[in-house]
C-alpha cells in the first residue's frame, strides 16, 4: 500500500484499519468490492488487490505456524 507523504500516520493507521476489517470479513474481495473498499481508504484498486495477496500470505504463513507450533506440544491426556 503506497501512501502519498502528504497522508499522516494518523490516516495510514485508519487505512490500515478499514483493510484489516474488510480481511476479516472476506479474504478474496471481487473486482466490485475491491473498487469500494479502493474508494472508501483512498487508494487504486490495484493497490487493494495487492494488499489483499500480501495480506493472505501472512496469514496463511500464520496459520502454517500455528499448526507447527501446536503438533510440537502435544498435549497428553494421562
Amino acid at each position: 500500500l503506497l501512501i502519498s507523504p502528504s497522508l499522516n500516520n494518523a490516516s495510514f493507521l485508519e487505512q490500515l484499519e478499514e483493510l484489516e476489517k474488510m480481511f476479516q470479513e472476506d479474504h478474496y474481495p471481487d473486482n466490485e468490492k475491491r473498487r469500494e473498499i479502493a474508494a472508501v481508504v483512498g487508494v487504486t484498486p490495484q493497490r487493494i488487490m495487492v494488499w489483499f495477496q500480501n495480506r493472505r500470505a501472512k496469514w496463511r504463513k500464520t496459520e502454517k505456524l500455528n499448526v507447527k507450533g501446536n503438533k510440537k506440544c502435544p498435549t497428553s491426556s494421562a
